[in-house]
């Protein structure tokens, strides 16, 4: 994950000016990453309510203001009116509505024109993926991992 998440960011770049949204936040390291390199505002989504004190723990660090919203993605989205710039997704491998989760991420109001979309996912699944309305514009393998990188298809 170390490896992949060095990548990840160094692929992004700064994000100064730029809104970011973790969904399936975890322990919200990638989330914290990204403020780190600018990004504000920063939210995380995490169902697991165990977490939360991980989760504030470990953005307690950061000088900038990370917002979490502990509940699951799915109800987060219908609930959602506000446009991100970059959406990571990193819901566990054995969740089986991916396709269904980016699809409903990347529809308005959740994806900025222009935004990216970065799906996470294990190596096996990434070539079962062709989510409508998406054009993939990058792929990066680190061991059983597979970064999707989407941005909303030209009309």
């Amino acid at each position: 994950m170390d490896r992949m998440r060095v990548s990840l960011f160094s692929i992004l770049g700064d994000l100064s000016g730029t809104s970011f949204l973790d969904l399936f936040a975890g322990t919200g390291v990638i989330g914290i990453e990204a403020a780190s390199r600018g990004a504000d505002p920063v939210l995380l989504v995490e169902k697991d309510a165990r977490k939360r004190p991980t989760i504030q723990r470990n953005i307690s660090f950061v000088q900038s203001k990370i917002e979490l919203v502990l509940a699951p993605v799915e109800r987060f989205l219908r609930n959602n009116n506000r446009s991100w710039d970059t959406i990571f997704l990193d819901p566990p491998f054995a969740f089986a509505e991916k396709v269904a989760v980016l699809d409903a991420a990347c529809a308005t109001p959740h994806l900025a024109p222009g935004g990216l979309a970065i799906l996470h996912l294990h190596r096996s699944e990434a070539q079962e993926l062709g989510p409508q309305g998406l054009t993939l514009v990058d792929r990066r393998a680190y061991g059983q991992s597979v970064l999707l990188f989407f941005r909303p298809a030209e009309p």
